[in-house]
């Protein structure tokens, strides 16, 4: 019997444009072999078997599911608003943002060619490619969110940044990912971090971080849905401190222990 990849074989009958977007269908749980969820992309199946799509996504990535819940949980209304989506990558946020209403979204990325071409032709979206917001100084104007899905890089280089571009009353909805934040020796096999009480030190050290350069933290959530290798993440809402202030020690912690629960005892004697 003759088998293929499963994402091969959704691009050869043509349920799908690319491997990629096959990729993702099936790591979403969206892809059906014989009436049973397959969420493997390498696996090899019967070319004979029976492959449907369980239904076509609402966002052009997986990363739109993340964002919508975090708008969700804190009731966060874009409609209008100027965003900026920094780590763009296809567009998952991108893509999000623009269905919840916002009028114009600055896709930033320091890759090229990767933005969805439904994207890349919407005039509310201002494609900036081989582009390092590290280094961007400034954005043609004022932009009310942030929205922030970065790899292979921690937080603490992105926001000061950010910061310069937000209005004072503006929003920060960072992708928190345990695995770019922990260090080399709390990363396990395969890039994953499995331990909750690395996920609590991560979320403690970059929201106190957050907190003594300004920001206030607003909301925090677990992410709705694993990263692409099934770490957990977090998403969480920042905004410029007024004053200079930001969130106070005990404040974090409670947003913490509300996402991941209760500390050990020996992470409460840090």
């Amino acid at each position: 019997m003759r088998k293929e990849r499963l994402d091969r074989l959704l691009v050869q009958r043509k349920l799908v444009r690319s491997r990629e977007e096959g990729r993702r269908l099936i790591m979403a749980g969206q892809v059906r072999v014989d009436g049973q969820v397959v969420d493997r992309p390498a696996t090899r199946v019967p070319t004979s078997a029976e492959v449907t799509l369980v239904q076509r996504p609402r966002y052009v990535s997986r990363g739109g599911i993340k964002l919508e819940a975090a708008l969700q949980q804190f009731r966060l209304d874009v409609t209008g608003m100027v965003c900026a989506d920094v780590g763009a990558s296809t567009g998952g946020f991108t893509d999000c943002l623009l269905q919840h209403g916002a009028a114009r979204v600055y896709a930033i990325d320091v890759g090229y060619g990767q933005l969805a071409w439904k994207l890349r032709r919407d005039p509310r979206v201002v494609v900036m490619e081989r582009v390092n917001a590290r280094y961007l100084e400034s954005l043609p104007e004022p932009v009310d969110l942030v929205t922030v899905d970065v790899s292979f890089i921690s937080l603490r280089l992105i926001l000061p940044q950010v910061r310069r571009w937000l209005k004072p009353n503006g929003h920060l909805i960072p992708l928190i990912k345990p695995q770019f934040e922990a260090g080399p020796r709390h990363v396990g096999k395969g890039g994953i971090v499995k331990d909750p009480a690395v996920h609590r030190r991560v979320l403690r050290e970059l929201l106190t971080w957050a907190q003594a350069t300004g920001w206030e933290t607003v909301g925090l959530m677990v992410s709705p849905i694993t990263g692409a290798t099934g770490n957990v993440e977090f998403l969480a809402h920042l905004k410029p401190a007024r004053n200079g202030g930001g969130s106070s020690r005990p404040a974090v912690e409670t947003w913490i222990e509300a996402v991941t629960g209760s500390r050990s005892d020996a992470e409460a004697a840090d």
